[in-house]
């Protein structure tokens, strides 16, 4: 960001990748740091961009997040797979299952045809338990397709998509306006912390992000996480899921407070989500505006889209690499069955446990997937956002 004039941008980026005025009021040139606009300058630009008021910036944000949502889903099946694994949860039989009888486990342990493993038990070909162990992404891809259909790959899709709209509509947004706010106050005075605006504005937005919208997250990872092993039974949604969550404290007197238990873990959730935001934002700008900068005034709707799309990918890979601790203590939180001993774990104590039992494997557990699923992610989200905003920015110009 620093050393980056806003005279020598494009017309129509100030929407994309410089300053957006959600305020209505003028951008005075001081603040821009750049000459005053001719008539032929940014000026039309920046009065479009003001007509772009937050509903409309939430609902591209919103229609950007479903998209990747439904996209990358299967990628967060497999990192949730692999964390909870590694946490201990089983994705075979437990013993006490015989009792369905031996239909249900034949169709449980069925062996692969590839798996020189199995053994002939009636007339069908069945693995030992731990063929059913998850070794990598590939490998749960397969598994799941094999043991529970193609469409388990998008188990927790409505709830990924209930997260995913109000999540993004609020961090994209929040994230503009707290950027101008931040930028202006800055550039009068302290210009010399104006390259950290994208790291605080990205930070608090995502924190009021991730707050407003931990329950369901909870959700998504319980969905994700766990096997339902009777046969016919379709594993229960997000809101039966919410309920399992509070059924075992119905009993106790203070209904109130057992609300908390849908916030389970989400001081692990922030403490990933906050640094993942510093990082991706104070990333993705310069790299954004280095783009944009090399289209200059020939720049189209697909540049722009190159651009964002690239920039988002690289900041949403490194940043995922960079907090992936912080999602594993997540997850092995929120998928703690055991209610009174989830709303005891803290954050610390989880990395603790965790670098005990697996070192720093057990910490990076499922970084694959994770940086697999958030470059992409990031990248759809981020592109398709400032390309309605761009598209908004010439239907008003015109």
């Amino acid at each position: 960001m620093a050393g980056c004039s806003r005279g020598s941008l494009p017309t129509w980026m100030t929407a994309a990748a410089s300053r957006v005025d959600l305020t209505g009021g003028a951008v005075s040139p001081s603040h821009q740091g750049s000459p005053s606009p001719s008539p032929s300058g940014p000026a039309p630009a920046a009065g479009a961009d003001q007509e772009l008021g937050m509903f409309e910036r939430a609902l591209s944000a919103a229609g950007a997040a479903f998209v990747s949502a439904i996209i990358v889903n299967p990628l967060d099946v497999a990192k949730t797979r692999l964390q909870a694994q590694a946490a201990g949860v089983l994705y075979h039989y437990p013993p006490q299952v015989a009792a369905l009888g031996p239909d249900a486990i034949l169709s449980e342990f069925r062996c692969s045809p590839s798996c020189t493993r199995g053994h002939i038990f009636g007339s069908e070909p069945v693995c030992p338990p731990d063929c059913f162990q998850y070794k990598g992404t590939l490998d749960v891809f397969l598994k799941v397709v094999r043991q529970e259909g193609f469409s388990r790959l998008w188990r927790g899709t409505n709830a990924g998509l209930a997260l995913a709209v109000p999540t993004v509509g609020i961090y994209l947004p929040c994230y503009d306006i707290f950027r101008n706010w931040i930028e202006d106050f800055t550039r009068s005075n302290a210009p010399g912390l104006t390259p950290y605006t994208p790291l605080v504005a990205g930070s608090v937005a995502r924190s009021l992000a991730c707050i407003a919208c931990s329950p369901i997250e909870l959700a998504r990872t319980r969905m994700q996480a766990y096997k339902e092993f009777r046969p016919g039974v379709k594993p229960p949604g997000m809101w039966k899921t919410l309920v399992g969550v509070l059924s075992p404290l119905a009993s106790s007197s203070q209904s109130v407070q057992n609300y908390r238990v849908l916030w389970t873990g989400v001081g692990a959730q922030l403490a990933r989500d906050v640094p993942f935001s510093g990082i991706c934002w104070s990333t993705l700008e310069p790299i954004r505006r280095k783009l944009l900068g090399l289209v200059g005034e020939e720049g189209n709707a697909a540049s722009v889209l190159g651009a964002n799309f690239a920039a988002g990918f690289v900041a949403g890979s490194l940043a995922a690499g960079a907090t992936c601790p912080l999602d594993v203590a997540k997850t092995r939180r929120q998928i703690e069955k055991d209610t009174e001993k989830a709303m005891r774990m803290t954050t610390r104590q989880t990395l603790t446990e965790i670098w005990r039992s697996g070192g720093v494997k057990g910490l990076f557990t499922g970084v694959g997937p994770r940086v697999a699923r958030a470059g992409p992610s990031v990248g759809i989200v981020v592109s398709f956002y400032e390309v309605v905003k761009y598209a908004l920015h010439q239907r008003n110009a015109s």
